[in-house]
């Protein structure tokens, strides 16, 4: 059993490698009854700024886990930071102990930061982390990715710049541009469903945002963007194993 959050498709892909039919935490966040049970329960997501997607916290605060072995395998692009150490750190707080955290290391999709065409062309040797990890999890191994202080100190300072500038982790970022020819793919792979359309438009909710940029990301027309700045307006990146079909299954709100 895997469960995982995409928003460009590398979590999905990852998840796959694992279980060939994950679930969503998207599609199962609401339920009330989260009580799971498994000879194995894996999870997979991206890491942001050092830490998991909030919906994912979420979904660790409400979910019971009934395993003799639980993983976490985090997607992430440029720093992993100490991403495994602060989770172990958190989850124990929680009552819920993961017994093996990894990472591995793909295209990294923080359009204010990263050229997507660039990062395409980066071989991360993706298959090979990939193996690593499966043969770990078959081997039901124990271990958590430990971290430098350089990685402690670079989550350090990524979370005291957001906590400072909430601005810049937050749907405020999120602009819809005069190119939107209103298709709706942005509502349907919201993973908390704040995109609408209306008279041709897309428009966002003034609501909290997971700022994972499906939303740009997905776009056909390029046409949303963040504030902070876009590396390449012209470039955007979906995981080529996925299809946008599969991340609106895997987030549409209904």
């Amino acid at each position: 059993m895997v469960f995982y959050f995409t928003a460009t498709g590398n979590s999905l892909y990852v998840a796959r490698q694992f279980d060939s039919k994950p679930i969503s935490i998207p599609q199962i966040i609401g339920r009330e009854d989260l009580v799971f049970e498994d000879n194995s329960i894996g999870i997979v997501c991206p890491i942001f700024a050092g830490e998991p997607p909030r919906i994912v916290l979420e979904f660790l605060k409400k979910a019971t886990f009934k395993t003799d072995y639980l993983y976490f395998i985090y997607t992430y692009g440029k720093s992993d930071s100490d991403a495994p150490e602060f989770l172990d750190k958190i989850t124990r707080e929680l009552g819920v102990r993961i017994h093996y955290i990894h990472t591995i290391k793909m295209v990294d999709n923080y359009l204010p930061s990263f050229d997507m065409d660039e990062e395409k062309a980066i071989d991360k040797k993706i298959d090979e982390q990939l193996a690593v990890a499966l043969a770990d999890v078959k081997a039901k191994k124990q271990e958590i990715q430990a971290a430098t202080e350089d990685a402690r100190a670079f989550h350090a300072m990524a979370a005291k710049r957001f906590q400072e500038n909430p601005g810049l982790i937050n749907g405020e970022q999120i602009t819809v541009t005069d190119a939107c020819n209103g298709c709706g793919i942005c509502s349907k792979v919201c993973p908390i469903g704040i995109f609408y359309v209306e008279g041709g438009k897309a428009y966002r909710k003034q609501s909290t945002c997971e700022f994972c940029l499906a939303c740009a990301q997905n776009c056909p027309q390029k046409a949303i963007t963040t504030r902070i700045s876009d590396k390449n307006p012209n470039a955007r990146y979906i995981n080529e194993h996925i299809t946008p079909a599969d991340i609106i299954a895997a987030n549409q709100q209904k």
